[in-house]
């Protein structure tokens, strides 16, 4: 906690209201401190349970970086989860954490159908998350998402909507038949009159039309 303190900045506070972080506790400290701290530090599943308990928000985000993704429990991540209340936590415990455990795939069903929106938020963070480091899951677990993307993109709401076109787009970096079939999805909602799946439908079809046609020219190589 010292380092942190030694490594804050009014300018980092600042950057939080800036980019909409909205941090009960914060001291203000840059992603590239924070990363570099916790190479000082190493893993230590004790020392991310400790650094949670403060509630401040940079030690917060530092144990992403410290915690053992193999001793992460799910209680742990539930419980984690219900603390979220910015996207900064929500995305970078699911990016650099959550998404290395053997409960991932279980969360993002869970958490995808639950109406907190930070929790759900959390869901189709994880699964963009897992779109692109999980490197042994085949088609299957992505394909099967698809629904749960296209019911939840009918939440206005605008952190839900912005993870759901998040994960939407994140199965186009997956295999050619999966970026198919999340192409379809996206235009499926674009042409939707539900605002919220038009606006999630479009952001994502911009995306996937350019990596479904980069395959396509791949294909013909």
């Amino acid at each position: 906690m010292a380092w942190l303190e030694e490594a804050s900045t009014p300018r980092d506070r600042e950057n939080l209201v800036r980019f909409g972080i909205n941090a009960k506790e914060a001291l203000g400290v840059s992603m590239a401190n924070i990363q570099s701290i916790a190479k000082r530090l190493g893993r230590s599943h004790e020392l991310a349970a400790a650094l949670w308990a403060t509630g401040v928000y940079e030690a917060r985000m530092l144990t992403a970086f410290v915690d053992d993704p193999t001793e992460v429990t799910p209680a742990q991540m539930d419980r984690w989860c219900r603390d979220f209340d910015n996207w900064g936590i929500c995305d970078t415990l699911c990016f650099c954490l959550f998404d290395r455990t053997p409960h991932a795939w279980a969360k993002v069903a869970q958490w995808g159908a639950r109406d907190e929106e930070f929790i759900k938020r959390a869901g189709f963070a994880l699964l963009a998350s897992l779109a692109g480091h999980d490197k042994e899951s085949g088609d299957e677990p992505f394909l099967a998402s698809l629904p749960l993307i296209e019911s939840a993109a009918f939440d206005d709401r605008n952190f839900v909507k912005k993870g759901v076109s998040w994960a939407l787009r994140g199965l186009g970096r997956r295999g050619p038949d999966v970026c198919q079939a999340a192409l379809v999805v996206a235009r499926r909602l674009a042409d939707s009159t539900h605002p919220g799946a038009r606006w999630v439908g479009r952001d994502a079809l911009r995306d996937l039309t350019k990596r479904a046609s980069a395959v396509k020219r791949a294909t013909r190589k």
